[in-house]
Parts: structure tokens; C-alpha cells; sequence
């Protein structure tokens, strides 16, 4: 099929009408030679909310370690531990990168240099995250500051169970 020489809107438009006429604005877009977009502002955040909880689960996997002795510890962290895991699976489900484009937050490994923290260090972890969940509220979609606030209201009840 011919492609219509004018710049026409469709074929009801083309003169004499074409069964398929092709414009300019099929082939408008983004510029494949460009490269990627820049990520958006909501993939940004998450990604730096998914590195914080992976900070956070390394921590706790720290602490579970270092405490086998003391089973109701042991336990009470595992509990916690848990529950960050699961944020960090939410966390992670709600992103969605370009193929191709690299990941700001690789999936965090126990490193062997990290020493066990105590409850208080765990406690300022927990309220660090909330307070920092809690700011980014005002400036994500509804969907993100509600997983947000969601997850700030878990790290806060832990910041109680930890003693604080």
C-alpha cells in the first residue's frame, strides 16, 4: 500500500481516499537514538525506600545471628525481621524499570563486616525509616505514600517492641 505523500490526519481526510494512509504523527515519539528517558520521580523515591529497607533487613539478619543464645530475642527479631521482608517484597513489587536500565539499589547480601547491632541501635534504625518514610508522604502518588505510611506505621510499633 502506498503511503499518503501529504500530511494528512487518516484515510477519510486523504485525498483520493486511501485504505491506509500513513502521517507524520504515526511516527511521532520519544527518540530511539536519545536513549532512555530519565526515571520518573516516583521510581527514584522507591528505589531509594527499597536500599533503606535492605538496609534494614541486614541489620536484622545481623542481629538474629549474632543473638542464637537468647531464644526470645532470637524470636522477637525473626518476628521483625519477617515483617521487613515483607515490606521490601511489597517495596519491590510496586517497581517497575525500562529493560535495560540498572537497578539504583541492588539486592542487598549480608556483608561479613557487619557487626551485630544492640536494641538501641535497631530502635534508631526503626525510627530513622519512619521519620524518613513519613517525609516523602507530601511528594509521592497516593498509592506509594500509602504503602509508605503503611510501612512507617510498622516501623514506629517496632521502635515499641524494641523497648523504646
Amino acid at each position: 500500500m502506498p503511503l499518503c505523500p501529504t500530511s494528512c490526519r487518516g484515510a477519510a481526510s486523504c485525498s483520493p481516499p486511501r485504505r491506509r494512509c500513513l502521517s507524520q504523527a504515526v511516527f511521532a515519539g520519544p527518540d530511539p537514538l536519545a536513549g532512555p528517558p530519565p526515571l520518573g520521580h516516583d521510581v527514584l523515591t522507591l528505589q531509594a525506600v527499597i536500599a533503606a529497607e535492605e538496609g534494614l533487613v541486614e541489620l536484622y539478619r545481623a542481629a538474629v545471628t549474632a543473638s542464637p543464645r537468647a531464644m526470645v530475642r532470637a524470636r522477637m527479631l525473626g518476628t521483625l525481621l519477617a515483617q521487613h521482608e515483607q515490606h521490601l517484597a511489597q517495596l519491590k513489587a510496586r517497581l517497575i524499570e525500562p529493560t535495560g536500565q540498572a537497578s539504583a539499589s541492588p539486592t542487598a547480601r549480608p556483608s561479613p563486616n557487619v557487626t551485630a547491632p544492640d536494641l538501641a541501635h535497631l530502635r534508631a534504625a526503626e525510627r530513622a525509616s519512619a521519620a524518613s518514610l513519613v517525609r516523602r508522604l507530601a511528594t509521592t502518588s497516593p498509592a506509594l505514600a500509602q504503602l509508605f505510611a503503611s510501612i512507617a506505621a510498622s516501623d514506629a510499633s517496632h521502635v515499641t517492641v524494641l523497648g523504646g
